[in-house]
C-alpha cells in the first residue's frame, strides 16, 4: 500500500526529481501524520477557494527551484486577510520557476525537530533524527539508525541525541507528545526504507505536548 502510494507521486512528477511540498505533505496526511490545514494555487490564479483559507496564514512558493524558502525570500508569515493574501499570491506566485502557491493555516511555537531518511551508499536506507534550529546547526546534535524502525526503535533513536531531555520538559516546559513524534519518525523510515525515494526531509517539525504537526517536507526521487 505504501509503495503504491509513493508510486502515484512518482507518476506525477512526471520524470522530475522532485516531489512538491503539497504532494509530499498529502502523502504524510495519508500515512496518519498531522500537516498544517492548506490549499495549492496554481500560478495564475488570485485566490483560494471559499472557505479554504484559515487566517492567519502562511504563504509559500511552490517551486523546484528554490532550495530554501527563507533564503529565497519566497514565504509570507501572519498574513491575516484575503487583501494581505492576495498580495502575497502575486508577490510569490511571480517568482521564477514558481509552478504555484501553498497557503497553510500557521502554526506557530512548539519545539523543532528533524527527521529525515536517505539512501546510504554502505548502509542503504537510513532514518535520522534531531532537534532544530541552533541544535542541528551549531551543535550538529543529530543520530542515525538504519530504515526501517518500529516505535520502540523510533523512542531509541529519539533518546540519542544530547538534547533528548528536553523533549521530557525542563524549566517548567510541558513534555512533548512522543506517541506523535515517534509516528512520524516511523513513517520516514518506512517512506525510505521502500526504496523509492533517495531522500526524504522533515524540517522542521513542531513539537506539543499534544502533536507533532510537519510544517515542511521535501522528497527527493533517485
Amino acid at each position: 500500500m505504501l509503495k503504491e502510494k509513493i508510486q502515484r507521486l512518482i507518476e506525477s512528477a512526471g520524470g522530475e526529481k522532485i516531489i512538491l511540498e503539497h504532494e509530499a505533505k498529502g502523502l504524510l496526511r495519508e500515512l496518519g501524520l498531522d500537516v498544517p490545514r492548506g490549499v495549492f494555487i496554481e500560478r495564475g490564479k488570485k485566490s483560494a477557494p471559499a472557505g479554504e483559507t484559515v487566517f492567519p496564514a502562511a504563504v509559500k512558493t511552490v517551486s523546484r527551484l528554490i532550495k530554501s524558502k527563507s533564503g529565497a525570500q519566497a514565504l509570507r508569515l501572519g498574513v491575516r486577510d484575503e487583501n494581505g493574501l492576495g498580495q502575497a499570491i502575486d508577490e510569490l506566485a511571480g517568482m521564477e520557476g514558481a509552478l504555484g502557491v501553498l497557503v497553510e493555516e500557521m502554526v506557530t511555537g512548539g519545539i523543532e525537530a528533524i527527521a529525515g531518511g536517505t539512501m546510504d551508499a554502505q548502509f542503504g536506507p537510513v532514518v535520522m533524527f534531531g532537534l532544530g534550529g541552533l541544535f542541528v546547526e551549531v551543535f550538529e546534535d543529530v543520530a542515525f539508525a538504519l530504515a526501517p524502525v518500529n516505535r520502540e526503535g523510533a523512542l531509541w533513536l529519539v533518546s540519542q541525541i544530547k538534547g533528548h531531555k528536553i523533549l521530557k520538559g525542563l524549566r517548567g516546559m510541558p513534555p512533548v507528545d512522543m506517541d506523535a513524534l515517534a509516528g512520524a519518525v516511523v513513517t520516514v523510515s518506512e517512506i525510505i526504507a521502500t526504496g523509492l525515494v533517495a531522500e526524504i526531509d522533515l524540517n522542521p517539525v513542531a513539537l506539543f505536548p499534544d502533536r507533532a504537526v510537519v510544517l515542511d517536507a521535501k522528497i527527493f526521487l533517485p
